[in-house]
């Protein structure tokens, strides 16, 4: 009787830490369900950014790419979006970037999470023999993954775009062009983090801020937890966003 009774107590120790595990498991698969689909979708001004037209063409063929083409483009930019937002979000900025003249390929992320394919740009300058001046750049979480990226590509590369982003790989000596813009009311930004990563960037940096911009009118999503209150539309921010970039382009 006493080893039979032993026997089942073990069997119902087993069993109670499989149903604990189970239920771990469980959890930790919902939690990460409920994650991945929390994130900023793109507003009611996206889908007219996304059709062509005789300025702009947008090819959407390509699996995980959206390719905003202007007839005779000068430049090109390699983007990635933000963390947790919807890519098409930055259809408006790169579309009036492309109207200037810059052939952009917006990049579609895992899970909305640049960090989770930072190589994301690999074999896309190929597609589009040319252009022969490259930009990679991206927002926020985006932004610092494509300067993780660069690091490691700089030959194949004329500078890096950071839009509300900063970078902890040091560039300071790579001889890219660095643009940096960021909104003076941007409230997502680590400013502290932004200023303590600054000397791994170039001397020559062209800094620009914002005047009334934040950290979410970079994208078209709304707005986002813990950004400041705009004092600009959207649309001021993007156009302020695009004169200087192509300024700084020489377009």
């Amino acid at each position: 009787m006493g080893e039979d009774r032993r026997k089942q107590n073990k069997r119902s120790v087993k069993l109670k830490v499989f149903v604990i595990m189970v239920c771990v498991l469980a959890a930790f698969t919902l939690a990460g369900v409920i994650y991945v689909n929390d994130y900023y979708r793109g507003d009611e001004t996206v889908p007219e950014a996304l059709q062509g037209d005789s300025l702009v063409s947008v090819d959407q063929t390509v699996r995980g790419r959206v390719v905003f083409l202007p007839d005779d483009p000068k430049a090109g930019l390699i983007f990635y979006p933000g963390g947790k937002v919807e890519y098409t979000a930055y259809a408006p900025l790169l579309r009036e970037l492309a109207e200037e003249g810059v052939l952009c390929v917006l990049v579609k992320m895992p899970c909305n999470l640049a960090v989770l394919n930072v190589n994301a740009a690999d074999g896309i300058q190929e597609d589009f023999p040319e252009v022969t001046d490259w930009y990679i750049g991206g927002h926020s979480l985006g932004g610092s993954m494509a300067a993780a990226y660069v690091a490691k590509h700089t030959d194949d590369y004329e500078g890096l775009i950071l839009f509300a982003a900063y970078g902890t790989e040091d560039l300071s000596g790579s001889g890219l062009k660095v643009i940096s813009l960021y909104g003076s009311v941007d409230g997502v930004l680590n400013m502290e983090k932004y200023e303590k990563n600054r000397e791994n960037l170039p001397e020559d940096t062209l800094e620009y801020v914002i005047e009334g911009g934040n950290h979410a009118q970079f994208g078209s999503y709304g707005s986002q937890k813990g950004d400041g209150t705009p004092a600009i539309s959207a649309e001021e921010q993007r156009e302020a966003a695009v004169r200087q970039i192509t300024e700084a382009m020489g377009l």
